[in-house]
């Protein structure tokens, strides 16, 4: 069981060893026919540009492999194409170090990103590094627009912002010197189903004797200014309306805020979209209630403030919402009431950079809840990317403050920044194959919510530097019908073959197959390749390290002898199935060393002139010597004294290196046993010398010391013998009578505890003897054996016949 086990799992790890080497060999699997087709495979393959590199059966592709083994199978460093991939900065203007008070700069000339501008060139599957450096710049400008649903159930909250314009200006002051503010406000579509049931109602949509303005889409009641007073002024002009349905039509007013960026005013600068409500909201789909099936376009659709195709478009989806928010670096704050904070926080889950807040009954705490918003918003970086071209990916490492590192999703954001912290991530880059067919292409990283980025020009590698050279409709290949680059021919259309010999049509035909046998053989190269054109090309094993070559694919590089499982001993190659030995290596399986170091004794000689050295180990001619340089003799004199004081310290820690054993005597294995018939006898395999010793107390200990190949060995036994000294005698003698006395004494005692214990038995048993009171006369048990019987007609007169 344990052997079918063994095999198993040996079999297995070949398995597996072979699929990790067909795997890790991606290069030669790839069957390149070009330098610029293998350097496209990945950054591991390079091909070889010598035109003698190639033997006789192998195919073009096999100038395509990985550089270690082209430079094994003999091609040079100078005639391998690996050409690596490159980036240049070409905008690198620093993060500005700036102070609040310090003199005041346009919003262009700050920067918090690091460098703005790259060009890189990409290699297959090598991925270029980038650093980019972030740093939250102090008194950065901030737009802030105010989106205020005016149905009439925000009646009490439009009272409260009336006066928000200074207050808010006062408070964010705090924050930057540079704030602008603006104001719109929304309702819904004015069409029949959501805002009335008559025409009539669309001048005052209120019950009762409320004054209310008609009902809109969406109104951009105030463009950004850093005017607060007039922003206070408009907004105090603001009349709430009103519509039938809770939900509102808050999305068509956010995607126009969002689009119109010359209508609402915003700069390159941090902007800010407050949206404050009571209700839930209208999204893509729900327009079809009031017969508007055209999705919405995402375009601006202003005139004098208005949104004028709220009845043309339906709402836009949140997906659609997301993507005007990211281009537009719009960071949103929901301010909602207590109601509705389930529904908004889900909303913000599909939202990068947008916060929600509760909103209390009147928005009474508006300014409280917009500069809590900000400060969670600003203190965090998340950096996304524009859409990457097909074969390219990209990944992020953060690092961010108190040096935590992070990777994967969570390498794109940074969190808890502070104004003037500095964070930094590196960005991996990679392009597999060619891309776009080599030509450039551009993306942009960007920090959410801001409206700086970092513009990245993508170049790609997509053939070596020799195909420059290449000569076309070249004589190499067979009167001129390719391209000689790169060390081979790049056939035209139509051909074939190393030296595009052959048309396709006449690859296989029975005149060229004749010079693919070898010795009139009936085997078409040898059975492992095919002949094409009338020369063998030899196929690819399943192993992409083992190749078929010669002219008729008759050598292989994988059927040579092996030691200790390697091919050659791992000490040389294998070449038409016979090993090459590397220098100072002999034998078929080039197992054999002739380097005579190992043999080497301390005195300098072979084998300390007692032995040959044969592949490395000395073979000892003189039977008494042992070991790896035959300097051990088990059986010559002396031996005994030699171990003596180390089997002393290691078996009893005694003698002269007790102190220095464990430095001195850890050379041989140590066996103790139980007496001297335990010890082994000289009937081993190999010398063995039996050892008498004595201590410094006169004591005898026995051990033997012997050589198994290159161990040695000591058995001991565990007990010393020590002679019993005069003075003792009459001390144990005492000892031994003073014993037999305290026996005799013990004795004594019992016997007389034994007998007064006896008599007391006796005479309880007397006692109870007398007082038993037995009935003398007659024994309760007795039965007579008699039996008396009265004839019933005895004494009675007969009766007359």
């Amino acid at each position: 069981m344990d052997l079918k086990l063994l095999f198993i799992s040996t079999l297995l790890g070949m398995i597996c060893c072979g699929r990790a080497q067909q795997e890790g060999n991606e290069c030669i699997k790839a069957n390149a026919l070009s330098c610029g087709e293998c350097i496209q495979v990945g950054a591991k393959c390079g091909w070889c540009t010598d035109t003698e590199f190639l033997k006789q059966g192998e195919p073009t592709s096999a100038r395509c492999d990985e550089l270690e083994s082209l430079k094994k199978r003999g091609c040079s460093n100078t005639k391998i194409e690996n050409p690596h991939g490159s980036q240049k900065i070409l905008k690198n203007k620093a993060v500005t170090h700036r102070k609040k008070g310090a003199e005041k700069l346009r919003p262009e000339d700050i920067t918090q990103i690091q460098p703005q501008k790259l060009s890189l060139k990409l290699r297959s599957g090598e991925p270029q590094n980038i650093k980019l450096k972030f740093k939250r710049a102090e008194d950065y400008p901030i737009d802030l627009y105010y989106l205020m649903d005016l149905s009439y159930s925000m009646k009490d909250d439009l009272e409260n912002v009336k006066n928000l314009g200074t207050s808010l200006m006062k408070e964010m002051s705090k924050i930057t010197s540079d704030f602008r503010i603006g104001f719109g406000s929304f309702v819904e579509k004015t069409v029949m189903p959501y805002i009335s049931t008559t025409p009539a109602k669309l001048l005052n949509p209120c019950t009762g004797d409320q004054n209310c303005t008609s009902p809109f889409s969406y109104k951009n009641v105030l463009k950004l200014t850093s005017n607060g007073q007039q922003f206070n002024s408009l907004v105090g002009k603001q009349q709430i309306s009103g519509n039938l349905d809770s939900p509102e039509g808050g999305f068509d007013a956010i995607m126009q805020v969002a689009v119109c960026g010359n209508h609402i005013g915003w700069r390159n600068v941090t902007r800010l979209l407050v949206f404050s409500t009571d209700a839930g909201f209208h999204f893509a789909g729900d327009g079809k209630l009031g017969g508007i099936v055209l999705p919405n376009d995402g375009k601006c659709h202003l005139k004098d403030g208005m949104y004028t195709m709220s009845h043309y478009y339906d709402y836009p989806s949140i997906a659609h919402l997301v993507q005007k928010l990211s281009e537009n670096n719009i960071q949103t704050i929901f301010a909602v009431t207590e109601e509705f904070q389930p529904v908004y926080k889900e909303l913000k889950n599909l939202i990068p950079k947008s916060a929600v807040g509760t909103l209390s009954a009147n928005s009474s705490n508006v300014i409280n809840l917009i500069i809590d918003a900000y400060n969670s918003l600003s203190s965090e970086v998340i950096l996304e990317n524009s859409k990457l071209p097909e074969g390219v990916t990209i990944s992020y490492q953060s690092h961010c403050k108190n040096g935590l590192v992070n990777e994967g999703e969570n390498g794109r954001k940074c969190s808890n920044i502070s104004i003037g912290d500095e964070v930094s991530f590196n960005i991996n880059i990679t392009a597999q194959g060619c891309p776009k067919q080599g030509k450039p292409e551009t993306i942009k990283i960007k920090p959410l919510g801001f409206t700086e980025e970092v513009e990245i020009e993508l170049n790609f590698i997509c053939e070596c530097d020799c195909h420059k050279n290449g000569i076309k409709n070249s004589e190499m290949c067979h009167n001129g019908n390719g391209t000689f680059e790169c060390g081979a021919c790049r056939c035209n259309k139509g051909r074939v073959g190393r030296q595009c010999e052959c048309r396709k049509d006449e690859v296989s035909t029975e005149d060229l197959d004749k010079n693919c046998r070898r010795d009139n053989s009936t085997d078409i190269c040898s059975n492992n390749g095919e002949c094409v054109c009338g020369t063998c090309e030899c196929k690819k094993r399943e192993n992409p390290e083992e190749r078929y070559n010669g002219e008729f694919c008759e050598c292989d590089n994988f059927n040579c002898d092996r030691s200790n499982n390697k091919l050659c001993g791992g000490h040389g190659s294998c070449e038409c199935r016979v090993c090459i030995c590397d220098t100072n290596y002999t034998g078929s399986a080039c197992d054999c060393s002739l380097d005579t170091s190992t043999c080497l004794a301390s005195n300098k000689q072979v084998c300390n002139g007692r032995g040959m050295c044969e592949c490395g180990t000395c073979r000892c001619t003189d039977p008494k010597f042992q070991g790896p340089t035959c300097e051990i003799c088990p059986t010559c004199p002396g031996v005994c004294t030699e171990h003596k004081e180390c089997v002393q310290c290691r078996a009893f820690g005694t003698g002269e290196k007790k102190d220095t054993c464990e430095r001195d005597c850890g050379y041989f294995n140590l066996i103790v046993v139980k007496d001297r018939d335990k010890l082994p006898q000289p009937v081993q395999a190999f010398p063995l010398m039996h050892c008498k010793e004595r201590d410094a107390n006169d004591c005898w200990f026995y051990y033997t010391y012997a050589v198994n190949n290159t161990e040695k060995e000591v058995h001991v036994v565990e007990a010393l013998e020590c002679p019993a000294g005069p003075d003792i005698i009459p001390i144990v003698a005492g000892v031994v009578a003073g014993i037999v006395l305290i026996g005799l004494a013990l004795l004594l005692i019992w016997k007389l505890l034994m007998i007064i214990h006896d008599r007391r038995e006796f005479a309880k048993f007397e006692k109870e003897k007398m007082n038993a009171k037995w009935d003398t006369t007659e024994n309760p048990i007795y039965k007579s054996p008699i039996n008396k019987f009265r004839n019933p007609n005895y004494g009675r007169k007969a009766v007359a016949l």
